[in-house]
């Protein structure tokens, strides 16, 4: 699905936009959406206080891989507050068929999307970027509250509201093809566009190695929709 061609500026120059990289096959999509839709792309990823680097090391890979502009790492240490098993030691990581789809689960990190939607939203001000993209899905998910269609709303509203690009008519768009795909979907849409998923890493709590755990709802998730795809999951399990 090709952004509207009227939201990307006519100025000659390639339209900027910021995507969000994590590392994981839901991001890498999302950027090599981006790059098809002929957007100068910078990279933004966050160092957040998380119980492992290994998806920053793929989510450098992912950029690299892609040419963007420019790949930032922002530290921003969510740990301090606690309250999800991805950024508190203490609390484990459940396994994918521990998940119940009816609660939010203990890997939801507080505010997360918020915060780093935030961060993207000024970093786009700066760069003079009319695009956001960012990797969000609302179907196989884990039931995060700010993976939403509601929540992306509420935020392109937040944007135009609480920018300087907002109140001068220059809206900055929230874009999320992922939001209404499955994994299969996504999948699909990802090789058709040539994306190395094995640069990529979708787990909560890979080795030290940076091998998946193969437990984790992210790693049910992402091992199901490549065999709902057709094709061979080229992650390293442990």
């Amino acid at each position: 699905m090709a952004v509207n061609d009227k939201l990307k500026g006519g100025s000659g120059n390639p339209p900027r936009a910021v995507v969000l990289v994590s590392g994981g096959l839901d991001s890498a999509t999302v950027l090599a959406i981006a790059k098809a839709d002929n957007f100068d792309c910078y990279a933004l990823s966050f160092d957040y206080g998380q119980r492992h680097k290994a998806e920053l090391v793929a989510a450098k890979k992912i950029a690299a891989a892609m040419a963007v502009n420019q790949h930032q790492v922002m530290s921003l240490d969510l740990a301090w507050m606690g309250g999800s098993a991805l950024t508190d030691d203490a609390i484990p990581v459940p396994a994918h068929d521990q998940a119940d789809p009816a609660q939010i689960p203990i890997t939801y990190v507080p505010a997360r999307n918020t915060i780093f939607l935030s961060v993207a939203l000024g970093w786009a001000e700066v760069l003079g970027a009319s695009h956001i993209f960012l990797g969000v899905n609302a179907v196989d998910y884990s039931g995060y509250p700010d993976c939403r269609p509601e929540f992306l709303a509420q935020f392109q509203a937040t944007a135009k509201l609480g920018t300087r690009a907002g109140v001068e008519g220059q809206q900055i768009q929230i874009v999320a093809p992922l939001v209404t795909l499955t994994k299969k979907e996504i999948i699909t849409r990802g090789l058709s566009l040539g994306v190395d998923y094995s640069l990529t890493l979708s787990c909560y709590d890979p080795d030290e190695q940076g091998r998946a755990c193969g437990r984790c709802d992210s790693c049910g998730l992402r091992r199901q929709g490549f065999e709902q795809a057709g094709t061979d999951d080229p992650t390293q399990y442990q």
